[in-house]
Formats: structure tokens, C-alpha cells, sequence
């Protein structure tokens, strides 16, 4: 039995295929590799997976000739904000072609730039849907940022201008705050950047207790360049992460999914190192209307105190001379009650009166040198009343001033105490040190820096 030839065979399957599609068709396909010669050829991969299980149904060989790709590159770029590269989904209008060499391939005639567009929007919508099904979206944005982020874990490339722009803006601000930072080096762009970024988030959690915040930071780019932001493991990575993460990537038009989940989210390297710098400028602001607000309140308290003792003292003079004209009245009533007695007396009785005149007056003498005793003493009593109540508001005034003296801080140190501080934390108790640490004491007048070579229980 005589075969044909492998030419004449491959000449058939020609044949038939410039017959079967004799017209140009637009396929939709993934690109799975894309490479571009000196000569300005483009040849691409082309393939297709099933949506379920992500394993390659279909592949197929491309070819851009040169004249063709230099007009749809530039078109693609324009329209789609990205270059054309592996991992996105095309509608391409081809032709098939097919070399009795080679083989089976498609010529490349134009592009869809609005299906790519439309493609990368609902994988997006599919990752966020995805997050929000299962309970993680909001979780790094629902953690409660730190008062003072002074501890800074940060993702960045090391040669990233955004880097530099980011460590300049930090380490020069205006107010001279210090700030702790350690960079951890990650791939910022492409097909590794995923995986890079994820796994130095794993090396943060291995010191999650010394960081209080987490900044993720890039230069600008293309839009294709922060395609792996909208990555769903680095985007659930980030919004499960247990500290609050800063998302500063550089880019003033689109969203990433990584800006949706993080903690905060600002626009550029600098506007990152900004907000840290707005937050202390929020807590040093607190922190002096709080001062304020206790100035105020003791003299509040003090003029409160001197208004009401003033308000004492003016109802206490009248009321002293109202009782002792109570008791003048009761004193000229008695002597009229005993003048009339005495008339009456001397009008019923002469001898009467006459044989006790002499214990009558005798009485009435007694009598009113009691009264008068009385009057002695009750008055003082009202005087020591008087200044055992001036004595005892007057002590708790000067207690309030002296409390008050005690409290400015500024006259703590002046007395020759000190504040010790280790990284910005007062050290209350001995234990909280150990050889070797950088320790701040600060004086009434300015601070200094020592290191501890022995700790003495």
C-alpha cells in the first residue's frame, strides 16, 4: 500500500483551511507569551482555560508582522492605559494560516482594545466579590489605627524613586518628629511582584508585635504595571493582614483592589509620609488642648472657690449684727418688763417694795450681769465661729493653688526629677531595661542620651 508524502499531506490540511476560512475571524484568546524581535516582529502564544479548573484547553501560535504591530501597539496602549502582555484576554481579528513547515498558526490583523477593558473589569469585580463573600474585604480597614504610627514596616523596592521621596519626607518634616522605619525589599511590577509582595508580609508578621503600621509604597507606572494589585491572594493577604496597612502605589486615576482593602489609602509615596506626619501633629494638638483644658478648669476651680468664700463672708457680717440686734431687743424688752414689774410692785405694795428693794436690786443687777455674760459669750463664740470657717477656706484655697503648682510638669523637673524614657516610652520600673539600651533622661532644660552597661536589681 502506497501513503502520500508528510508535504503532501500538510499541502491537503492547507488547502482545506484556505477554504474553510477563506475570511478573517475575531477569536477571543488569553496571551500566554508575547515576544518582540529587533526586526519588529511580534510573536505571541495564544491559549484558553476552562474557567473551573484554570488548566489550558486550547493553544494556538501568532504572528504580528511588523508594519501591523506598529500601529495596533500604540493603539492598545492609548485606549486600555497598559501594553499588550501575558495574563490578559484579547478579541483579535485573524486569519488562519498554515506552512507546510511551521505548521498551524494566525495572522494577526487587528485588536479590540474594549473586550481587554471590559475583561479586566469583571475579573476585578469577581476578586472583590469574591473577598466580600468570604468576610475579609473590610477587615484590615476595620482595625484601629494607631494614635502614634511610629514603627513602620515598609514594602518597597530599594531603587523605587517613590521609595526615596517617601524616607525624604518622613525623615525631614518640619516638626522633627522621629520616626522608626525598616524596609523590607519586594518585587513592585510583574509577573513575580504577587509573590514577592506576599511573602515579604510574611516576614512582617514575624515581628508584628514591633510594628504599628504597615506602608506599602511604589513609583508611578503604567496601568499594566499595577495589575498585580488587583491580585486576589496579595489583596486577601493585605486584608487579613493583623496591622493596619498603608496603600501608597502611585497612581492618581484607577483604584486597585490592594487600595480597597487597605487600612488607608492615599494616592503617592509622599502623600503616605504625609498622613504618619498629620498623625502626630492630631495627637500633639490633643494633647495641648487637654493641657489647656486643665489650666483652665483649676482656675476655674480657684476663681470658683474665691467668688463663693467672698459670697461667705458678705452673708456672714450681717448675719452676726441681725442676731446681736436680736439680742439688744431682747435685752430692753426684759429691762422694760422689769421696770414695769417694778412700777406695778411699788404701786400694789410700798412696803412690799420697800422690804425687798434691796433684793430686788440686787436681782435686777445679778440679773442683767448675766444677760450681759451671756451676750460676752455668745459673741465670742460667733468671733472664733467666724475665723475657724476664714482659717479653713483659706487653707483649702492655698491647697488648691499648691495642687495645681504640683502638677505642671514643668515644675517637676525643675525640682531635680527626671523622666527616663526608652524608644519614646517612659520606664516606669527597671525590668522594662536591659544592657546595652539607648536611654533618654530628660532634664527641667533639655536631654541627653546614655547607653546601660549594668542593670542593679
Amino acid at each position: 500500500m502506497k501513503g502520500i508524502s508528510l508535504y503532501q499531506l500538510n499541502n491537503q490540511i492547507k488547502s482545506h483551511l484556505s477554504n474553510a476560512f477563506s475570511d478573517e475571524i475575531w477569536v477571543v484568546a488569553e496571551i500566554s507569551e508575547l515576544r518582540q524581535t529587533q526586526t519588529g516582529h511580534c510573536y505571541l502564544e495564544l491559549i484558553e482555560k476552562d474557567e473551573n479548573t484554570d488548566q489550558i484547553t486550547a493553544k494556538a501560535r501568532a504572528t504580528i508582522w511588523a508594519y501591523t504591530f506598529r500601529m495596533l501597539n500604540p493603539y492598545f496602549k492609548t485606549s486600555t492605559g497598559q501594553t499588550l502582555t501575558s495574563g490578559i484576554k484579547v478579541l483579535i481579528k485573524v486569519s488562519i494560516e498554515f506552512q507546510e513547515i511551521y505548521g498551524y498558526s494566525l495572522n494577526i490583523k487587528d485588536i479590540d482594545p474594549t473586550y481587554t477593558l471590559g475583561d479586566m473589569a469583571r475579573r476585578k469585580k469577581e476578586v472583590i466579590d469574591r473577598l466580600k463573600q468570604e468576610g475579609v474585604f473590610d477587615m484590615n480597614r476595620d482595625l484601629l489605627f494607631p494614635e502614634i504610627p511610629k514603627t513602620i514596616a515598609l514594602i518597597s523596592s530599594p531603587t523605587a524613586a517613590g521609595y526615596e521621596d517617601f524616607v525624604d519626607q518622613l525623615e525631614n518634616n518640619a516638626q522633627g518628629y522621629k520616626f522608626h522605619h525598616k524596609l523590607f525589599p519586594a518585587i513592585m511590577q510583574g509577573n513575580q511582584a504577587e509573590a514577592s509582595i506576599i511573602a515579604t508580609l510574611e516576614k512582617i508578621y514575624a515581628y508584628e508585635d514591633i510594628f504599628d503600621v504597615v506602608v506599602i509604597i511604589r513609583g508611578g507606572g503604567s496601568t499594566s504595571d499595577l495589575n498585580c494589585f488587583d491580585n486576589y491572594d496579595l489583596a486577601q493577604n493585605i486584608a487579613q493582614f493583623p496591622l493596619p496597612v498603608i496603600s501608597g502605589i502611585g497612581h492618581e486615576r484607577d483604584e486597585s483592589i490592594v487600595d480597597m482593602v487597605a487600612n488607608v489609602k492615599v494616592k503617592t509615596p509622599t502623600a503616605a509620609a504625609e498622613f504618619l506626619i498629620d498623625c502626630f501633629d492630631e495627637c500633639e494638638s490633643y494633647h495641648e488642648g487637654l493641657q489647656e483644658n486643665f489650666v483652665a478648669g483649676i482656675q476655674d476651680i480657684l476663681m470658683e472657690s474665691s467668688d463663693r468664700l467672698q459670697q461667705l463672708s458678705q452673708k456672714f457680717t450681717p448675719l452676726v449684727h441681725q442676731i446681736l440686734a436680736s439680742k439688744n431687743n431682747q435685752l430692753n424688752m426684759l429691762r422694760q418688763s422689769i421696770i414695769s414689774s417694778g412700777k406695778s410692785l411699788l404701786r400694789n405694795s410700798k412696803h412690799q417694795l420697800q422690804s425687798f428693794s434691796f433684793d430686788l436690786k440686787l436681782g435686777i443687777k445679778h440679773q442683767l450681769d448675766m444677760e450681759q455674760m451671756n451676750l460676752n459669750q455668745f459673741i465670742l463664740k460667733q468671733r472664733n465661729v467666724s475665723r475657724r470657717f476664714f482659717n479653713k477656706h483659706r487653707h483649702q484655697l492655698e491647697l488648691f493653688e499648691q495642687s495645681a503648682k504640683y502638677a505642671d510638669p514643668e515644675n517637676i523637673l525643675k525640682k531635680g526629677y527626671t523622666l527616663t524614657l526608652s524608644k519614646g516610652k517612659i520606664i516606669k520600673d527597671i525590668s522594662q531595661l536591659k544592657e546595652g539600651d539607648i536611654i533618654e533622661t530628660k532634664f527641667a532644660k533639655g536631654s541627653t542620651e546614655s547607653q546601660v552597661k549594668v542593670i542593679k536589681e
